[in-house]
């Protein structure tokens, strides 16, 4: 009986095949058909689809339409020249520059295929810098070249600035679509994607830290962006439910001792030394600093020791002398300044903290920060001849680096003398580096 059963199945299938094979395979090939047509049109729905995408970032700090962050013009705007995380100099909208006439001329070639986000070429006659000592010619609708008065080696970082077709039109990833103000102060501007207008992009400032962490808590962002204090009332935000944070640390400014060197006490090299040898090994808030320059940058002297703490030695240089001392502080850095206190107590010193909010006309010491030029020509705060000289610091062996530095273009000569800048400087120590602030971005998930 099995074996009937199996041969009767054999011939049924045997006889349906040769009667619908040919339906059979046609339905399989149209099913085939059918599938991936079906795949393939799904992800062309899907890229007409609006999938909406807002993120809303909060920011503290007081901007105009000029000053806005870079943080903020960067993904509206684009530049001549890039400078990267190590400070060399890349190009953006200009594929390639020359340097003429030993550094007096700089002739820029632009790319042919960039758009403003009004759709207008970006051409020769649209990138319109105001430089002073500066003569502007443009041969072509390609081509820049700017004769200065002159030889000015930072010049191009002077060109990475955001270039605009009137008002807020760049070149950027985003264009603006509004924005509102209070007086002459911007309190949020709505970007949208070039390329999707669903994907929408808010800033939102604030004037102190406690209000952005409130519009955080109340959900008026969706990100809290620059905090140097990732916690709300003792509580951090790490704890708070869907929520991540992100440490990063801010090379672009550096928390400084400025001593006065005109000062009875400090005007004396050895005092100033014996100080910075009795600085804390480390800062909570930040990364330990001890040159004026990211250790990123291709400008930082990487063949300098760096100076250890040493009580003994400190005490040796101050000859048996325990000064008194006053520190004015930001009240931002008042915790730094505490530590230095106890710090230096344990080489004798009694310190006074007094609390400011700004740099104040007279000091002793002054606690509050450097913001490092994107070029490595610090020029203007330590030159003898320059007012933001705070610290009256005079070397003619620095001001002649320095002099010599925003006139040499050639950047392998710039390393040099700008690590002779380094060596020297803080060999005389008019100033402590103290630290590069944590930062901390908060984020909804």
């Amino acid at each position: 009986m099995i074996v009937i059963r199996k041969r009767l199945i054999f011939w049924l299938i045997k006889a349906y095949i040769k009667k619908s094979g040919k339906t059979m395979i046609l339905s399989f090939l149209f099913g085939l058909i059918i599938f991936f047509s079906v795949l393939f049109s799904s992800r062309y729905l899907n890229q007409l689809i609006p999938v909406y995408k807002k993120v809303s970032i909060g920011v503290v700090g007081a901007y105009t339409k000029d000053n806005l962050p870079p943080l903020v013009t960067s993904k509206f705007s684009r530049v001549l020249t890039k400078i990267a995380q190590d400070g060399s100099i890349k190009p953006d909208i200009a594929a390639k520059w020359e340097e003429q006439d030993s550094g007096k001329t700089y002739k820029f070639t632009l790319k042919e295929h960039e758009y403003f986000s009004n759709g207008q070429h970006v051409t020769s006659d649209k990138v319109l810098y105001n430089f002073s000592d500066t003569t502007v010619e443009r041969p072509d609708q390609y081509t820049i070249v700017y004769k200065l008065k002159d030889v000015y080696s930072p010049f191009l970082v002077t060109v990475s600035r955001g270039i605009f077709n009137g008002g807020y039109t760049g070149i950027g990833e985003y264009k603006i679509e509004d924005s509102t103000v209070n007086g002459d102060f911007i309190q949020s501007l709505t970007m949208t994607s070039v390329k999707n207008r669903f994907n929408l992009l808010r800033y939102q400032f604030y004037p102190t830290e406690e209000a952005l962490k409130m519009a955080f808590l109340l959900g008026e962002v969706s990100e809290a962006n620059g905090l140097t204090d990732p916690s709300y009332k003792q509580m951090p935000f790490s704890k708070f439910p869907n929520t991540s944070v992100e440490k990063v640390t801010d090379y672009a400014r550096v928390v400084t001792l400025f001593y006065n060197t005109n000062d009875n006490v400090l005007s004396d090299k050895k005092a100033r030394l014996a100080l910075s040898y009795a600085l804390p090994e480390s800062y909570k808030a930040g990364k330990k600093a001890f040159l004026p320059y990211s250790p990123e940058s291709i400008y930082y002297n990487k063949e300098l020791a760096e100076r250890k703490q040493d009580y003994e030695h400190a005490k040796l240089l101050l000859n048996s002398a325990t000064p008194k001392l006053t520190v004015k502080t930001l009240k931002k850095y008042r915790p730094t300044a505490q530590a230095v206190a106890d710090s230096w107590k344990k080489i004798g010193i009694q310190t006074t903290i007094e609390e400011v909010d700004g740099v104040p006309d007279t000091f002793q010491i002054f606690l509050g920060d450097i913001t490092i030029p994107q070029d490595p020509d610090q020029y203007t705060l330590w030159h003898s001849s320059q007012a933001n000289n705070i610290t009256k610091y005079r070397n003619l062996r620095i001001d002649k680096l320095l002099e010599d530095g925003r006139k040499t273009v050639d950047v392998e000569e710039r390393q040099r003398i700008y690590n002779d800048f380094q060596k020297y400087l803080m060999d005389d120590s008019p100033a402590s580096f103290l630290s590069f602030q944590y930062e901390y971005n908060v984020i909804r998930k």
